[in-house]
C-alpha cells in the first residue's frame, strides 16, 4: 500500500514563516544535543520546492 502524499500551498510570507520555524526547531535540537536529520530534510524540501501559480476565486 502506498503512503498518502499531501500537498500544501503557501504564499510567500507563509513560506518564510515555515522556513524560519524549521530553522528555530533545528537550533533547539542542536542545543539539546539531538539529531537534526529530519528537520534538515524538511528545510531542503521547502527551499527547493517548485512554485506553482494557482487562481483563487472568491465567492
Amino acid at each position: 500500500m502506498r503512503d498518502k502524499t499531501y500537498h500544501i500551498y503557501l504564499d510567500s510570507p507563509e513560506r518564510k514563516l515555515l522556513i524560519h520555524s524549521l530553522v528555530e526547531l533545528k537550533n533547539q535540537l542542536i542545543q539539546q544535543g539531538r539529531y537534526t536529520d529530519c528537520v534538515d530534510e524538511l528545510v531542503f524540501k521547502v527551499i527547493n520546492a517548485p512554485t506553482k501559480r494557482i487562481k483563487i476565486e472568491y465567492v
